[in-house]
């Protein structure tokens, strides 16, 4: 990456930050690094998201989609857009990760981020914006980064060619038996790491929308199965049937069980991918800190495939990679 430093110093001069302290952020799993910038008692965020990686037009059209919907997206103050540098509302410390951490009512937290899904679904323009479907070819390349850098490193496990078309036509099959469902925003990274407690704000602006720059247009079953099946964190199979009913009755959906039926086919895709990104994340780029993780998100991905819509997906794991549940030794 070539030095973004004097790109920085630049913006920063152009819109009078100059005589802000500032405060970088621990790095996460993307790109991107963040820097709060405390001038007074104001704070702002820059984001520096370098390109070809990284695309802030995306981040700038859903955060004014977002906040045109109602809901409680960073604010964007300043943007060179060409060299990927923003200036950001700032929605402070407190995710619901944190909060959780400090003995905030977990079922509160859930029920609020519940309550954004329902609030953005329910809207007749949640659609109103240029983004892609989130479609089949997209699932199938994203479920593929499991046989890409998980099935490498499992024993036992048989990569071939045959078998790699064999996994992309399971998903296929799986895919052609889901009912017909009213497409939605999906956020695709709806979870507690990236939501944010914005105490002086009322439902459902009190949750603050991060990391949607991906988004697309798919089911809605995709960011509700996100929130419940978190890669990082547990929840009951109480809550998590409790949160279920309040999404559903919230939004009033008449076909539950085609729902139900998306739901899983999602959290069996979203799990393999998740799999296979924790993998790249500590053999490409030397990110560990995700391997912890690796355990609850192939028992969730066990789960499912015990449900007779996934059978196509269980009889290729079972051929072709077996042992998938066993934590991979990556000393090698």
């Amino acid at each position: 990456m070539s030095d973004r430093k004097p790109l920085i110093a630049d913006f920063i001069s152009v819109n009078d930050l100059g005589g802000y302290a500032k405060y970088p952020l621990p790095r996460d799993a993307s790109s991107r690094r963040y820097t709060r910038l405390v001038g007074g008692d104001e704070e702002l965020m820059l984001m520096d998201a370098p390109p070809p990686k990284e695309d802030v037009r995306a981040f700038i059209k859903v955060a004014a989609h977002l906040e045109k919907l109602g809901l409680s997206a960073p604010h964007v103050w300043a943007a060179d857009e060409e060299n990927g540098i923003l200036l950001l509302e700032d929605f402070g410390d407190n995710t619901f990760t944190k909060m959780l951490n400090y003995g905030t009512s977990e079922q509160q937290l859930y029920e609020d981020a519940i309550d954004v899904l329902i609030t953005l679904h329910n809207n007749p323009a949640n659609c109103d914006i240029d983004l892609a479907p989130y479609d089949l070819e997209t699932y199938q390349a994203e479920a593929s980064l499991l046989t890409q850098w998980y099935l490498p490193e499992i024993d036992g496990a048989k990569w071939t060619e045959a078998g790699n078309q064999a996994y992309l036509k399971a998903w296929a099959d799986i895919f052609k038996t889901l009912p017909t469902q009213a497409p939605t925003l999906v956020l695709r990274d709806f979870h507690v790491d990236n939501l944010m407690i914005l105490a002086s704000r009322t439902n459902p602006k009190n949750c603050g929308l991060l990391d949607f720059q991906d988004a697309l247009i798919g089911a809605p079953a995709y960011d509700v199965m996100s929130l419940l099946e978190d890669a990082r964190r547990d929840i009951s199979d109480k809550l998590r049937g409790k949160l279920l009913k309040r999404y559903l009755d919230g939004v009033s959906c008449p076909d539950r069980e085609g729902f139900m039926l998306w739901y899983t086919f999602l959290a069996a895709q979203r799990h393999a991918k998740v799999a296979g990104i924790f993998i790249r994340l500590f053999r490409r780029d030397r990110k560990d800190i995700y391997l912890k993780h690796i355990p609850r998100v192939v028992g969730l991905l066990a789960r499912h495939l015990d449900n007779p819509t996934l059978s196509p997906l269980k009889a290729w794991f079972d051929e072709y990679l077996p042992n998938f549940k066993q934590v991979p030794d990556l000393s090698k």
